[in-house]
């Protein structure tokens, strides 16, 4: 069974239910709140790939978990950052205006990035990269349900307000399910990579978030945003790396997703941590 089946629906049930959550007088907040907008998009879009092609370089990764990592730190944040950001204490309007910005902004910048990484580290090993097909799932699969949620949102917002409260429930339980059906089938590959791999995306999460809590701090954002930021730039949308890896239009290699995969298990670990530590003080 190939898993791709199974995250495709999930993807667009996650980015439709972000959609629900919008308002466009909602993007007024880049203006008023600036510098904790900057920085997390700043410490996701940028200082996370870094990072990660770092480690994926120091770890010694093979192509095709080098471009997966990469892959995953290229990804916007997950549709679960505004309820972590509610459970720290967090800034959650900023929370859902950072997810929908960097869902947005990296229909572009994905492309890119990864174009750069297949041609770099994969095409030595036959690893390539269709950008067309690529543009084109992020605009299905990313781009119209967000739209269409915003669009029901204002037609029929008690509606939306209703289904956004099912959806929101059932995002982590989609994820764990993608997870486990994904470890049954690659368990194998999964166990033998598990101690390089999971160091090095936890390393990953870990030197993501150190980061851009002191770029917070230096940039003098308040509590709430600054735990904000912290979230949003840990917390990957897992099943759009794991969509473009296996997609048969695109790199159709679902060994690649394995590095989305240990990060979906290893962000919500940290992060819940994080947010217990936050909250037992």
């Amino acid at each position: 069974m190939n898993t791709i089946w199974i995250v495709l629906p999930i993807l667009t049930l996650l980015m439709f239910d972000l959609g629900l959550t919008l308002r466009f007088e909602d993007f007024g907040k880049v203006f008023k709140h600036p510098w904790p907008i900057a920085v997390a998009l700043f410490g996701q879009l940028i200082l996370l790939p870094l990072i990660a092609l770092g480690l994926a370089w120091a770890f010694k990764l093979t192509p095709v978990f080098y471009i997966g990592l990469i892959l995953i730190a290229c990804c916007p944040g997950g549709s679960s950052s505004n309820v972590f950001s509610r459970l720290a204490g967090g800034d959650v309007a900023l929370s859902v205006i950072l997810t929908a910005l960097s869902s947005i902004i990296t229909l572009f910048t994905i492309p890119v990035i990864m174009s750069w990484a297949t041609q770099m580290i994969g095409e030595s090993v036959g690893i390539t990269l269709p950008v067309g097909n690529l543009i084109k799932q992020n605009l299905l699969l990313m781009l119209l349900p967000v739209l269409l949620g915003i669009g029901i949102h204002y037609a029929w917002p008690k509606a939306s307000a209703a289904i956004d409260k099912v959806l929101s429930k059932l995002a982590f339980p989609l994820l764990m399910v993608l997870i486990t059906v994904f470890y049954i089938q690659h368990h194998e590959t999964i166990l033998k990579n598990i101690g390089q791999l999971g160091i090095c995306v936890t390393a990953l999460i870990l030197v993501a978030i150190t980061c851009s809590s002191l770029l917070s701090r230096l940039v003098k954002n308040s509590k709430e945003q600054r735990r904000t930021v912290v979230i949003e730039v840990g917390m990957q949308n897992a099943a759009q790396a794991i969509a473009i890896a296996s997609s048969p239009f695109i790199f159709h290699d679902e060994v690649m997703a394995i590095p989305a995969i240990l990060y979906s298990l290893m962000m919500n670990i940290v992060l819940l941590i994080y947010v217990f530590s936050i909250r037992k003080k």
